[in-house]
């Protein structure tokens, strides 16, 4: 069932739990991912970063007919978007969702630049999720954690001058590999959802530790990107395989298997495991882009 990302997260927001959103790149990890969530009757969100396709329109063709397909409420999100076209290419391509990534500038521009992309997206039913602080890349925590964490308050001012739909917040995570132990500001957390209503997100799972992830779900962060978890997962199936196959096509069920074994473990731990919701959700949506009724 093919939603928005809103239609997912202002459930997971009212009932307090958190939704996996595995990156995924092709139709392997994009079936793996979506049966997973079907096994375990969990809502999903499936990240598709610019960088991690050549061609979006493309990829966009059909992970939207499999999310569609599907028996749970499926989001397709574009992750960090970095400038205007790029938001156009993922909605001519059928995402449901954009990541508009504007979290380098300057707290005005920021804002600026993530309110057209808002005001374009809404006028088609696409949500929007933006970036408020700068979470960075794992080889960089050690030096670099303290610096972009996200103001409260200017968290505050930000949902309300840009209509976004979710918000992603820099409270500790990083991306890809930690140098250093990761360390989440639980109070951060707390704060900033005490001065914003909408659902919360945090880049940068894998490797952050899974009490500290089941924290912050139970003190509000509704959706989690993970990546090179589910990778290594994969890799590791591989590894641990005594390496005879039958056929060629036998490296890649090793792959979704350890990618699905990973990513149900996330699903459980957030809490969205048996929430996944049967009638529409949002009726006016589902009509607008011609989706089945179930």
């Amino acid at each position: 069932m093919l939603v928005t990302m809103k239609d997912i997260l202002d459930v997971a927001n009212e009932q307090n739990y958190a939704v996996a959103a595995p990156n995924v790149i092709s139709e392997i990890d994009g079936r793996a991912a979506l049966e997973t969530a079907e096994d375990l009757n969990a809502p999903l969100i499936l990240d598709i970063s610019w960088r991690g396709t050549m061609d979006l329109e493309f990829v966009g063709s059909y992970m939207t007919r499999l999310a569609d397909q599907a028996s749970v409420p499926v989001a397709i999100n574009m992750d960090h978007g970095k400038d205007f076209a790029q938001c156009i290419h993922a909605i001519r391509a059928g995402f449901t969702s954009l990541m508009v990534d504007r979290s380098t500038l300057p707290f005005e521009q920021n804002i600026a630049e993530v309110a057209e992309i808002v005001r374009i997206a809404h006028a088609v039913n696409v949500s929007v999720e933006a970036e408020l602080g700068h979470v960075e890349e794992g080889s960089l925590y050690d030096v670099a954690r303290e610096k972009g964490l996200t103001d409260p308050a200017q968290a505050r001012e930000f949902v309300e001058r840009t209509g976004v739909d979710c918000l992603a917040v820099a409270v500790g995570t990083a991306h890809g590999s930690y140098k250093g132990e990761p360390r989440l500001d639980f109070d951060r957390i707390t704060a900033i959802k005490k001065e914003v209503n909408i659902p919360l997100v945090i880049h940068g799972a894998s490797g952050t530790g899974e009490d500290k992830l089941a924290q912050a779900c139970r003190l509000g962060i509704n959706k989690v990107n993970v990546s090179c978890d589910l990778l290594r997962a994969a890799s590791i199936e591989i590894e641990n395989h005594d390496n005879t196959f039958d056929g060629a096509y036998d490296l890649w069920k090793l792959i979704q298997k350890g990618y699905k074994r990973r990513l149900g473990e996330y699903i459980r731990l957030f809490g969205s495991d048996g929430k996944a919701w049967t009638a529409p959700h949002s009726k006016l949506f589902r009509k607008k882009w011609g989706m089945r009724e179930v």
